[in-house]
């Protein structure tokens, strides 16, 4: 399996962007997929999921960014995205996202730094200014 990130940039406070990750490789129908975040300096924290096949489509968001950004899948291109609206500077960082061969893992993924997750992109930056 192999993750591929996409869609960071600057943005000035209050902007938009929109990650994607497209996956390559899965062959299984049960399976969660997340993003992660690691400021400098910072644990990594997860910031939403979404579970594919038996969850069917269930959505997870931490506190932190719950009401301004919006995971979904098109699952066609086996591809997540992750809408970010109003965008602060503490959004600041580097976004990854991650699968697990389990989609119910989607339940606890947003309060963890993301232990175990099976495979994981590379990264993409996002960068918020004031």
């Amino acid at each position: 399996v192999q993750l591929v990130e996409s869609g960071g940039g600057l943005v000035q406070a209050g902007g938009s962007l929109r990650l994607s990750c497209t996956a390559s490789g899965i062959t299984f129908d049960d399976y969660a997929i997340a993003w992660f975040r690691q400021a400098p300096g910072k644990e990594r924290e997860g910031v939403s999921c979404i579970g594919i096949g038996s969850s069917d489509g269930s959505t997870y968001y931490s506190d932190s960014v719950k009401g301004r950004f919006t995971i979904s899948s098109d699952n066609a291109k086996n591809t997540v995205h992750l809408q970010m609206n109003n965008l602060k500077p503490e959004d600041t960082a580097v976004y990854y996202c991650a699968l697990d061969l389990f989609s119910a893992r989607c339940r606890v993924v947003t309060t963890t730094t993301g232990l175990g997750m099976d495979f994981w992109g590379k990264g993409t930056l996002v960068t918020v200014s004031s």
